[in-house]
């Protein structure tokens, strides 16, 4: 397709919804991103150059969300609810400038790919006036049949219209459409209200263009990505079929999913070639992971990045700002956020480490734990390279512990640390000879009194 200009509008105002959410529906998420924002990403990717969203009144969360996702997006509010094609015209404006296509999606339908968008677009760059993308399906119930004769769209038949031949009819409408840039606007002003709800219909684009003898085409895509959501059913349903689409990807790009089904990604879940991911994984937003490492059973990610080789969980969580050099292991029941491993650094169990420096080939004991919240503020602990710190130490921020530093277990360090260094934070212990077995008769006369 050679280059030409598109203008994209996205349909995010008058969605009938069954959510019962005080959220705009298109704002509900499909792993971890609002359903408009994968839209906005498909259409960035097929190389839309503008994209306007069509909202509704009193709707300031999503176009702040648009604001920040696609910051030179045109929102444009639908004060009244009269119909697909008052939705568009409600963009008129932006339509007023000339594009080459113009493209009709909604923002309830996030599975859309960036190739089915350039499919649209390159049945126009072929010479369609109007393009309709439609799918197959065993079950066409409720749906609007795409009628076609000899290559062409003649036209688009509802449910409650069709005859009974056409209801046997698979081929069906997913409302995502494409317009010539030059009938665009014309043919949109042309659809009427004539029906009994009063309402102008983008469906009827279809009759008036070939009134006109336009060329109007459909064009095939497959009814999981054109799929709309209306109820937490759909969207739940939505979710895991856009989970099986990332987990094939992970796959077919050389990562190693030992139980694909029980792994959950975020949108933006970066793996490279020949991780191995274990079971019951979860992955929220944010997160790289390099190649060669291996994300152990029951451990949750998000906002972190994993360096090559390194050895995550079981058990683990990586909090935002986690960054682990290469070889590094965290283990069972450890917590890292705001904080950088070192290559070849370990905290292998039951330890917290937060607003943290770990320095390469550093050891964390055994249910160490950095304090780094006073109640106000945070601090940061920061430990040299080829540091051990004992079990059951408990680390004051803000301190620095220098290369070399040996830490006793048990131990509680509120200053620095020079390099080379032995440090032991605790006090001495005491042992009195018999007198466990004196306290045991006391403790056991007192419970004896009180019953």
């Amino acid at each position: 397709m050679t280059a030409r200009s598109c203008l994209s509008i996205i349909l995010a105002a008058g969605l009938g919804t069954r959510m019962k959410s005080d959220l705009p529906k298109v704002m509900h998420e499909i792993a971890g991103l609002p359903m408009v924002g994968h839209v906005l990403n498909a259409l960035k990717t097929a190389g839309s150059e503008r994209i306007c969203v069509v909202i509704g009144p009193e709707t300031s969360a999503l176009e702040d969300f648009i604001s920040k996702q696609a910051p030179d997006a045109r929102c444009h509010v639908q004060h009244e609810r009269l119909g697909t094609a008052h939705a568009v015209l409600a963009a008129k404006p932006s339509l007023e400038v000339d594009a080459d296509d113009v493209l009709v999606l909604f923002g309830d339908t996030p599975l859309v790919t960036p190739e089915t968008v350039a499919k649209v677009r390159q049945a126009l760059a072929d010479g369609a006036d109007l393009a309709v993308l439609g799918f197959e399906t065993g079950n066409p119930f409720g749906y609007g049949r795409l009628l076609t004769e000899n290559g062409c769209l003649v036209a688009i038949r509802e449910e409650k219209d069709a005859t009974e031949e056409e209801r046997r009819i698979t081929f069906c409408n997913s409302g995502i459409m494409g317009f010539s840039g030059s009938q665009a606007l014309s043919l949109l002003e042309a659809i009427g209200n004539d029906n009994a709800k009063g309402e102008y219909y983008l469906t009827d684009a279809v009759e008036i263009a070939n009134g006109r003898g336009l060329n109007v085409v459909s064009v095939i895509g497959s009814q999981t990505e054109t799929q709309g959501i209306n109820t937490r059913a759909q969207l739940a349903s939505c979710e895991a079929d856009f989970q099986d689409r990332m987990r094939r990807a992970a796959m077919d790009n050389g990562c190693t999913l030992l139980a694909p089904q029980t792994v959950f990604f975020s949108h933006d879940t970066h793996l490279e070639a020949d991780v191995i991911v274990e079971q019951n994984v979860v992955f929220g937003a944010g997160v790289k992971v390099a190649s060669g490492a291996r994300i152990r059973a029951f451990s949750h990610l998000e906002g972190a990045v994993v360096g090559s080789g390194s050895i995550v969980g079981p058990y683990a969580r990586l909090r935002p700002g986690a960054v682990l050099g290469a070889d590094t292991r965290v283990g069972n029941f450890v917590e890292v956020k705001n904080a950088t491993f070192g290559a070849g650094a370990k905290a292998n169990h039951l330890s917290y480490i937060g607003d943290a420096s770990i320095g390469a080939k550093s050891n964390i004991g055994a249910g160490t734990i950095t304090c780094n919240y006073d109640g106000f503020l945070k601090h940061k602990t920061e430990i040299g390279e080829g540091s051990f710190v004992g079990s059951n130490s408990t680390l004051v921020a803000p301190v620095n512990l220098g290369d070399g530093v040996f830490v006793a277990a048990g131990s509680v360090i509120t200053d620095d640390v020079a390099q080379d260094a032995l440090a032991f934070g605790r006090s001495r212990q005491v042992v009195r000879e018999g007198k466990a077995k004196d306290l045991r008769k006391r403790l056991k006369a007192e419970k004896d009194g009180k019953s």
